[in-house]
């Protein structure tokens, strides 16, 4: 479908369009590579501007439950910012959010945080990206067992991750224990599940995320685990509010890790949008919450 809006000819985007916008977060220094856009695009509901056959604008809307959907891959070519692109792009992944009867909610940068506030987003908990090459040790915990997952897995997976993320993402967490089956790891306490991590391969770094976990010391193990398998840098994408888990970065910067980004978790419509994050550790990452 094809739609005319203020000037700017809005299409849709599907999976076949993955390797004709992948140039657009390649640009903007991000780290997705074509099997997100693929994944993303196949998922959500996503749209675009192209100019002379080139894709040079998009957004996405990727349906994390009944209740809320997920705003990211907000991006303008450089030399064609300015035009009202992103703008008439997220009115219409607003709108089409609205229709569906859901909230949403976003990632904001410390740049992107003054647009959405007057648009009734609201700030929920900041995120802080932290990036690594350092190997990191084994944190043991006593009492809780640790082991690889496997595909057999996946919906203790994600049975667990719905009673505490606040999301209905069974359909995200699949395709990251699928694309990197070697980071995904299980936490055990008392023959129960305790936490899970999973994470998949980037542009420029290996992404660990999401954790969620009974305790931030099992977290931690989990991190561990996941971190002693990546070759090169990872980055992960940490919730640091300091009501929530204010000793995670602290351990993180010990291990070797720094600070490289920030984010506002921002929310907008009804409370059963709004995700508890007493027991996520680290995000699924900007693009897939």
């Amino acid at each position: 479908m094809v739609a005319s809006d203020g000037g700017a000819r809005i299409e849709d985007l599907g999976p076949a369009d993955a390797t004709g916008v992948l140039p657009l977060s390649i640009a903007a220094g991000w780290n997705q590579v074509v099997a997100d856009w693929r994944f993303m695009l196949g998922a959500g509901r996503a749209f675009g501007v192209r100019q002379d056959g080139a894709w040079i604008a998009s957004v996405l809307a990727l349906p994390l439950g009944r209740s809320v959907w997920w705003i990211s891959m907000l991006l303008v070519e450089q030399r064609h910012r300015r035009h009202g692109h992103g703008t008439r792009l997220l009115a219409r992944c607003m709108a089409e959010i609205t229709a569906a009867g859901a909230g949403m909610g976003l990632d904001a940068t410390e740049f992107g945080r003054p647009i959405y506030l007057p648009l009734g987003f609201r700030d929920a908990y900041p995120i802080t990206r932290w990036s690594s090459s350092a190997r990191v040790a084994p944190a043991r915990v006593p009492g809780v067992g640790l082991r690889g997952a496997t595909a057999a897995d996946l919906p203790a997976i994600c049975a667990y991750d719905a009673a505490r993320s606040g999301f209905e993402r069974a359909h995200v967490l699949a395709a990251l224990a699928a694309r990197a089956p070697e980071l995904a790891h299980l936490a055990f306490k008392d023959d129960r599940l305790a936490g899970y991590v999973l994470g998949r391969d980037g542009l420029r770094a290996t992404h660990i995320g999401p954790v969620v976990a009974d305790e931030e010391v099992i977290g931690r193990a989990l991190i561990a685990a996941a971190a002693a398998r990546v070759r090169g840098a990872f980055i992960i994408d940490i919730i640091d509010a300091p009501a929530q888990h204010d000793g995670l970065g602290a351990w993180l910067a010990e291990t070797g890790a720094a600070p490289s980004r920030r984010f506002m978790r921002m929310l907008r419509g009804g409370a059963r949008c709004a995700p508890s994050a007493s027991h996520a550790f680290a995000v699924a990452g900007p693009e897939l919450a």
